[in-house]
């Protein structure tokens, strides 16, 4: 199709698809525990603004997980369509971790999901939390399988291959718990936490903006700044412990994500940006710490780096897109670390609330989770090729013998639906978080709108009380 080969094809409808759903999911396993956790306050303390709070996020919390669910469903198809090489040979290995998914993660939420929807009148306070932290669990054990079975794809273990050339179960306990398994995990739940964190904060601060007095704002501003001041700090801990990890099993990834062609002896550079140019196999431009990398890496300013001139040319992954994304993904996490000290020193100051520029900021900030996680997603995947399985089955050997027109027609049919279904999604998404939060008790399904001068409902829990700043 227009001189394009099927397996171009085949990766690029398979990134979009993944590009679309990554996102999703993203979104709702930090927003789920943020449920969880505005649940339990309201039910530890009788405090009702952490249950308004906890009303406002669950309807953007129902829209976010059903596109989540409907953005992935693509995905296995085209493993049968445009992979079946691939799942034929891992199936045995991964098909039953990604079955232990469906059945005790996303059945886990879905049969909790409408009891903390429309259930809280009808079983009581107490179930209803229970509800909503099984929701918030099956999430994270969601994440907990997928991750695996990603995690096998870059450190393969516990494998071993039949008369038919598939790759068999052997050890269970070594091909769920693989290598990069628990570095990927923690890095991808914090990402998960990070990217609600800036969403929830970027929706209160855009409140505060139009009235600084609006306690539901002041709520979801305060959480989300003190969530991001948290897990910042502990992302960048954790990435660098997964740099060490890729570094022991995946080298050349590491090699294009530094953006080291040549070997370096004596400690190595880190190239904080430059101009990749890979038919010279150079960063031009390149503006660098002397020996940082070596010390990062190995912890040793004078440790020896090996370089891309160690490995063969087709077992290279393609430098110019795992530099540039590894590197939007670092930024972004150091500006999110700008921004929780920031609001840290602001709520020292006693001006959490009273600070535009701060404010503004978060707003700005708010869609940057999402770039960053995709960023990240980028770097890795990227940055495994030639393989889809690490070491042991190219990406090339992968692809279902299938025309380049039937990819493509299939692939233009995905853009336009998933720009026209998802667009309208998130466009609602936006509209449900442009709207302000509720101030006070009160809807139509508590009794009729009273008139002014006429006495109001009486209150039905304690008064709410500021956030603590």
């Amino acid at each position: 199709m227009f001189g394009i080969e099927a397996l171009d094809l085949a990766r690029f409808q398979f990134a979009f698809t993944v590009a679309f759903h990554i996102i999703f999911p993203a979104f709702s396993i930090g927003l789920a525990s943020y449920l969880a956790v505005l649940n339990g306050m309201h039910l530890l303390t009788g405090n009702g603004l952490y249950l308004r709070v906890f009303n406002y996020w669950k309807k953007i919390f129902a829209v976010a997980f059903g596109m989540g669910v409907v953005s992935g469903i693509v995905m296995s198809y085209q493993f049968g369509t445009n992979w079946s090489v691939f799942s034929d040979k891992t199936g045995p290995v991964l098909g039953p971790l990604m079955a232990y998914e469906v059945l005790s993660a996303f059945f886990l939420e879905a049969g909790f999901l409408g009891v903390m929807l429309f259930g809280r009148e009808r079983v009581g306070p107490r179930l209803h939390f229970f509800a909503t932290f099984m929701v918030a669990a099956g999430t994270l054990m969601s994440a907990t399988w997928i991750l695996s079975v990603n995690s096998w794809m870059q450190t393969p273990a516990g494998y071993a291959m039949n008369e038919a050339g598939q790759y068999i179960p052997e050890d269970w306990w070594a091909i769920v718990f693989n290598p990069s398994f628990p570095y990927r995990l923690v890095h991808m739940v914090l990402a998960a936490y990070l990217t609600t964190a800036l969403v929830v904060g970027a929706t209160g601060a855009l409140h505060l903006l139009r009235n600084r007095n609006n306690l539901p704002a002041q709520l979801m501003f305060s959480m989300a700044m003190w969530m991001v001041l948290i897990t910042a700090p502990l992302q960048i801990a954790a990435g660098d412990f997964h740099g060490i990890n890729t570094l022991e099993h995946q080298p050349q990834k590491v090699m294009a994500m530094e953006g080291h062609y040549d070997s370096h002896e004596g400690g190595a550079p880190l190239i904080l940006f430059g101009l990749v140019d890979s038919e010279n196999r150079e960063i031009d431009y390149a503006l660098e710490i002397p020996k940082l990398s070596s010390l990062i890496l190995k912890h040793d300013l004078n440790a020896d780096l090996a370089g891309l001139d160690t490995i063969p040319d087709d077992e290279e992954p393609p430098v110019n897109i795992v530099f540039y994304s590894f590197r939007i993904m670092v930024a972004l996490g150091f500006a999110m670390l700008g921004l929780a000290l920031a609001g840290a020193v602001q709520r020292w100051r006693g001006r959490l609330y009273e600070s535009p520029w701060l404010q503004r900021a978060a707003v700005a900030m708010g869609p940057m989770g999402f770039v960053a996680v995709l960023a990240g997603w980028i770097t890795t995947e990227v940055g495994r090729q030639p393989y889809t399985v690490y070491g042991l089955l190219r990406t090339e050997d992968s692809a279902s013998a299938i025309q380049a027109s039937a990819v493509g027609a299939s692939l233009l049919a995905f853009i336009v639906i998933y720009f026209f279904v998802f667009g309208a999604g998130t466009f609602y998404l936006l509209r449900l978080m442009k709207r302000e939060p509720e101030t006070a008790k009160g809807s139509l399904a508590e009794g009729p709108i009273r008139s002014a001068g006429i006495t109001p409902l009486p209150s039905t829990g304690p008064n709410p009380v500021r956030p603590a700043e």
